[in-house]
């Protein structure tokens, strides 16, 4: 059993670099990288095209790119074109230009740092929109994407290369993009966990409400259960006091 766990802990793990090594890449991993990724774990073709799968679920594209605009919703698409349209009203940098911004900022200059910003802007939606499709809507990742550009340019001191500038900055975007989608998926696991408590709560007391042929008490609910008075109040809390076939005796009745 330890072993099949450890396996599958490696494959989760694997999974995780494979896909920040395609975001680092633009997007963009080969199949050959993929599969000696996997090597040691000896997955027979079809495991192998299950993980191709999840990368193509994830935007990321196999020996080819792929576009990360398709599945976007209506209300992102109006959103998306109106934010370009505002970046091309900022100001354009000749590669040169861009060199010597970088060279500036990295002594610490704050023009030439805020200048860097506008450069990286439209890099922002570029990941952005290769994390659309997780369950965050697509402003709020443009909006962490921004929140790391700025601080990263006052961070360029630890670079020291202005041609490393660029992957330093677009490595903080995919940082902060993927922090917040995994903030994301462990609220809505929270909300399915709770929801489930709920039911799992509402289900034993029309149960025995049904036997008992009125509502029931948290007592005699906890005394058929065996369950501790925490979990019953929690799934009342939950459920805004709304366990139908359960008296809380929160509520104050006074219908006659």
């Amino acid at each position: 059993m330890g072993n099949i766990d450890n396996k599958e802990k490696e494959f989760a793990e694997i999974l995780k670099l494979v896909t920040r090594t395609a975001r680092e890449n633009k997007n963009v991993i080969s199949r050959e990288q993929v599969t000696l990724a996997f090597a040691e774990l000896d997955l027979d073709e079809k495991q192998l095209e299950m993980v191709f799968e999840y990368l193509k679920s994830h935007k990321i594209g196999v020996d080819e790119e792929i576009d990360t605009s398709d599945d976007l919703t209506d209300e992102e698409n109006n959103y998306l074109n109106d934010y370009l349209e505002s970046l091309k009203l900022l100001p354009k940098y000749t590669d040169g230009e861009k060199e010597a911004l970088c060279m500036s900022a990295i002594s610490g200059d704050k023009e030439a740092q805020n200048k860097l910003i506008e450069c990286f802007l439209p890099l922002v939606v570029d990941v952005a929109k290769m994390y659309s499709e997780q369950g965050v809507f697509l402003e709020d990742l443009i909006g962490e994407g921004n929140v790391a550009l700025t601080k990263g340019v006052t961070m360029l001191d630890a670079v020291g290369e202005p041609s490393e500038v660029e992957s330093f900055l677009y490595k903080m975007m995919l940082d902060a993009m993927e922090a917040i989608v995994e903030d994301n998926l462990a609220e809505d696991a929270g909300n399915q966990k709770v929801l489930k408590l709920v039911q799992e709560v509402a289900d034993k007391a029309k149960e025995l409400s049904d036997d008992l042929r009125r509502k029931v008490t948290v007592k005699e609910l906890m005394d058929e259960t065996g369950w501790d008075e925490d979990k019953i109040m929690t799934a009342i809390k939950f459920s805004g006091d709304n366990i139908e076939d359960l008296d809380s005796g929160k509520k104050d009745t006074k219908e006659n």
